[in-house]
């Protein structure tokens, strides 16, 4: 175990994911940069030997099978992006392996897909498979299952899997390792005024704006889906860190409280395992917009969502969907399982719960959602 000392306060980090982005893996041209993964290798096996349980979410599978496959473009259609895992899942797999195996670690592979999320009883499944495989010494590399996924059952990017990953093994920690040495107000590579956020305790509107697209031809992520990753980690009570792929013994770095990187402080309560799991993996349904007194109530004082805060709702579902709740201001604050289906809710809106068996006829709950249901949102 190692205690991070910095401006978010002590973190006992017992267990730690890293995740390692196509553009830090590969070169311009295509070719794995084997230099960078011995020593981010070497990095891991240090920290695991003190007792730190480690997963590695990697991606580059693509970029590896579409260097392979001799493509001159980025695949486009699912078929080719299926075809190109393929070959470069095996080869990826194949250089941790060797890798690893130089400082005598074993490795094991975890290929995910947004349904292993989604079922809960896939997911507990998953959670178990980490767990022995952290029993037995072995360091996990993590990727989404791309020769089976489709589009619209795909993990966003790599970026939200490691977070997705972080929060069902419930780690304390999650390193995101790219081109760039954190995150900057603008892209360091074409504005030299960007400066580097050192922590970040609050994802306001105008750091989410500040957010930059892919930066290479090989990635797919860019900075919009890393703060996707440090919304869902700061929620779920687990910090997250950016940092440069070439820093010398960086994670060892993170750990030690160096002043490298930008560390995204997360709120101080911890999360249940179920509501991680609802909050971050069930597809959202519908969403409702409340009144400014109903989001304080949530938000700020806990409390469930009743009928009478809600002004207008939106999307079909049905009872126990997921559903996002958002402030007048339009933006999303807090997501819940409903108690009503999105008729029942459109019909019982700015109405006080002792009115809801009059309206509907009869009366399940006094509330829209509950609070044991509902998790609010950094």
């Amino acid at each position: 175990m190692r205690r991070v000392e910095a401006d978010s306060g002590n973190v006992d980090v017992k267990r730690l994911v890293v995740k390692i982005g196509t553009s830090s893996l590969m070169n311009d041209t295509g070719e794995l940069a084997i230099k960078r993964i011995r020593s981010i290798c070497a990095d891991i096996t240090a920290v695991a030997a003190e007792g730190i349980d480690v997963a590695l979410v990697t991606s580059g599978a693509i970029g590896l099978g579409r260097k392979r496959l001799r493509m001159q473009n980025r695949p486009r259609t699912i078929p080719e992006k299926q075809a190109a895992a393929a070959v470069g899942q095996s080869e990826l797999v194949q250089v941790y392996d060797r890798v690893f195996a130089e400082f005598g670690i074993v490795v094991g592979q975890v290929l995910v897909t947004r349904d292993d999320m989604k079922a809960r009883g896939r997911y507990l499944n998953l959670i178990n498979t980490f767990r022995k495989l952290f029993e037995f010494g072995v360091i996990p590399i993590v990727n989404e299952n791309d020769t089976v996924a489709v589009e619209e059952l795909r993990f966003e990017n790599n970026d939200v899997l490691s977070a997705l990953v972080a929060c069902a093994i419930d780690a304390d920690l999650l390193v995101l390792l790219t081109d760039i040495d954190g995150f900057y107000t603008a892209d360091p590579h074409t504005d030299q005024n960007a400066t580097r956020y050192s922590v970040v305790d609050e994802l306001t509107l105008d750091i989410l704006e500040q957010a930059t697209g892919p930066a290479s031809s090989y990635g797919t992520g860019g900075f919009r889906t890393k703060l996707e990753a440090a919304r869902i980690c700061m929620s779920s009570g687990l910090e997250m860190v950016i940092a440069g792929a070439d820093t010398e013994n960086v994670i060892s770095g993170v750990l030690s409280g160096w002043e490298i990187g930008t560390r995204f402080v997360p709120k101080r309560h911890h999360l249940t395992g179920r509501k991680r799991w609802f909050a971050f993996n069930l597809p959202i349904q519908g969403k409702v917009v409340v009144d400014d007194g109903a989001k304080e109530a949530v938000k700020y004082n806990g409390k469930s969502l009743l009928p009478s805060g809600i002004t207008s709702v939106s999307g079909e579902f049905s009872h126990g969907d997921l559903v996002s709740i958002c402030g007048l201001d339009g933006i999303e604050f807090a997501r819940g399982l409903v108690n009503y289906s999105s008729r029942e809710v459109d019909l019982i809106k700015g109405s006080n719960s002792a009115d809801i068996q009059e309206i509907l006829g009869y009366k399940d709950y006094d509330v829209v959602i509950h609070r044991d249901n509902l998790v609010c949102l950094a």
